[in-house]
C-alpha cells in the first residue's frame, strides 16, 4: 500500500558543521523508543533524484531529492513523497536502475523498460520476503519468496540490469532476474550463520558478503554463480561480529568492518590476490559500547564513509592516519546505516530512532594518478598489473601496496572534535 502523507518531518539543522538537515519520524507516543522503529537502510536512486528510507514499523518512506527540488514539476512526473506500507519490519531497500533519459542510448539486456514510470525499489522484509515497488507509480509489482530468514541487504548491480542479489540470515544469498518476475533464481550457499552485508564489484564480476558471526569474508562470481573463496581462510580467531563490506568503485580494493567488545577494525583487501593491504584499528575504555555498523566507499573511490557508536560519522581516506572528517563526539548516535550520494557532496545516515541525517562530505578534485589508475583497474586485475614491465613504485601505486599496513586511527581521542 502506498500513501502521499508525510510520516516525516524536516528539523532545523544542530551545531554541528557538517549536519545539513535531519528528517524526524513522526510517531504516536506508544511508539517512540521501542523495538521496530529503527532505520536499518536508506539509498539513494542511481540518478540521484529519490531518497528512500525504512523509517521503521513496516513502513519505507521515498522523498525527491533534494527536498526543495523543482525538477520534473511537469506533469509528468509525480514528484509528491510517497510511504509504502510493507506489513513487516523493513531491513534492506534498493533502488533498482533508472530507465535512460535518452532513447538512444544503449541498454543491455534484461534492462528496465523505457518510459518515465519504471524506477523500481526492492524492500527485503523481515519474514524473508521481498517487495518490489514502482516509485513512480506508488504500486506494488510482485513480491519475491524463498528466502527463511530477515533479508539483511539488497543490491543491484551497476551495469543497469534487472539482477538483484539479496543476503539473509538464513545463510544464503539469492540472485534473481526481475525481467522474468524473480522466477530464474541462483542460490548462494557456503556461509554458517547470518549473513550482514552484500556488495558488487563496479564490473558486476563478482560478489562479497560477510557473516555476522561466522567471522568469513566470501567471494562469489556473479558471472557462474560459485563460490571463488573465503578471504579470511577460516582462521580468523578473534571473537568478533562482521557488520558491512563494500568495493571501491574500480572494484580493487574490499572494505570489510569487524568488532569486539574493546575495538572496530578495518580490513582493505585485494580480491583478486586474497592479499589483506590494511587494517585500520580503534581502540575504546568502555566495553561493548562502540560497535562499527555500516562503512562505503565514496564515488570517487577517495574516501571510506564509517559509520560507529561514539560518532555518527567519520570520513577516511585510506592510508591516511588522520580522519579527513568525523562529526562530534556522541555515546548515543545510534547510526546505523549510511549511503553517499551518486555525485558525492552527501552522505545520508540512518539512525537506531528511526531518524535520516544528511551529512556534508568533501568533495576533492582527484589527482590526475588517482583518475588514471581507477580507469585502469576497473578493467584490469592485479595478477594483469603485476605482469606489467613497471617500476616497482608505480606497480605498488597501482596494486594499492603503497598504503600502511597497520594504522591505529586517533578519532577515538579527546583531540579536536572536527578535521577537515
Amino acid at each position: 500500500m502506498c500513501s502521499t502523507e508525510s510520516n516525516a518531518e524536516l528539523q532545523p539543522t544542530s551545531s554541528d558543521p557538517a549536519l545539513l538537515l535531519e528528517l524526524k519520524t513522526r510517531r504516536p507516543p506508544s511508539l517512540l523508543d521501542r523495538a521496530g522503529c529503527e532505520t536499518w537502510s536508506v539509498d539513494f536512486s542511481p540518478d540521484g533524484s529519490w531518497f528512500a528510507w525504512s523509517m521503521g514499523h513496516g513502513i519505507v518512506w521515498v522523498v525527491a531529492w533534494p527536498l526543495d527540488s523543482e525538477e520534473d514539476r511537469d506533469g509528468d512526473t509525480d514528484r509528491a513523497d510517497k510511504s509504502f506500507s510493507c506489513g513487516q519490519l523493513v531491513w534492506g531497500l534498493a533502488f533498482g536502475p533508472r530507465p535512460p533519459k535518452s532513447s538512444a542510448a544503449a541498454r543491455p539486456a534484461q534492462t528496465a523498460p523505457k518510459g518515465k514510470d519504471n524506477l523500481l525499489l526492492a524492500t527485503g522484509l523481515e519474514n524473508g520476503v521481498i517487495k518490489i515497488w514502482n516509485v513512480l507509480t506508488g504500486t506494488a509489482v510482485f513480491d519475491l519468496y524463498g528466502h527463511e530468514g530477515v533479508v539483511r541487504d539488497l543490491v543491484f548491480p551497476q551495469n543497469g540490469s534487472l539482477t538483484l542479489i539479496s543476503s539473509s540470515r538464513d545463510k544464503t544469498l539469492r540472485i534473481w532476474d526481475l525481467a522474468h518476475k524473480g522466477k530464474k533464481v541462483q542460490v548462494l550457499s557456503g556461509h554458517k550463520d547470518w549473513i550482514s552485508s552484500c556488495c558488487v564489484s563496479s564490473d558486476c564480476s563478482m560478489i562479497a558478503s560477510v557473516g555476522r558471526f561466522d567471522r568469513m569474508v566470501c567471494l562469489w562470481s556473479l558471472r557462474s554463480y560459485t563460490f571463488i573463496r573465503n578471504l579470511t581462510g577460516g582462521n580468523h580467531k578473534t571473537l568478533c561480529l562482521m557488520s558491512s563490506c563494500d568495493f571501491s568503485p574500480d572494484g580493487a580494493i574490499l572494505a570489510t568492518a569487524a568488532f569486539s567488545g574493546s575495538s572496530w577494525w578495518i580490513d582493505l583487501w585485494d580480491p583478486y590476490t586474497a592479499e589483506k593491504l590494511a587494517t585500520l584499528a580503534d581502540y575504546f575504555e568502555d566495553y561493548g559500547q562502540n560497535q562499527i555498523s555500516a562503512i562505503q566507499f565514496s564515488p570517487d573511490g577517495l574516501h571510506l564513509a564509517i559509520v560507529t557508536g561514539d560518532r555518527a560519522l567519520r570520513i577516511w581516506e585510506p592510508g591516511e592516519r588522520r580522519m579527513t572528517m568525523q562529526t562530534k563526539r556522541d555515546q548515543v548516535s545510534n547510526g546505523l546505516c549510511c549511503k553517499y550520494h551518486p555525485q558525492g557532496g552527501v552522505i545520508a545516515t540512518g539512525t537506531r530512532d528511526g531518524h535520516v541525517r544528511f551529512w556534508r562530505a568533501p568533495r576533492p578534485v582527484p589527482s590526475l594518478c588517482h583518475l588514471c589508475r581507477s580507469i585502469l583497474r576497473h578493467s584490469v586485475s592485479t595478477h594483469h598489473i603485476e605482469a606489467l614491465p613497471l617500476p616497482r613504485r608505480i606497480l605498488e601505486y597501482l596494486t594499492y601496496r603503497n598504503i600502511p599496513e597497520r594504522l591505529k586511527t586517533c578519532s577515538s581521542s579527546d583531540e579536536e572534535d572536527w578535521e577537515s
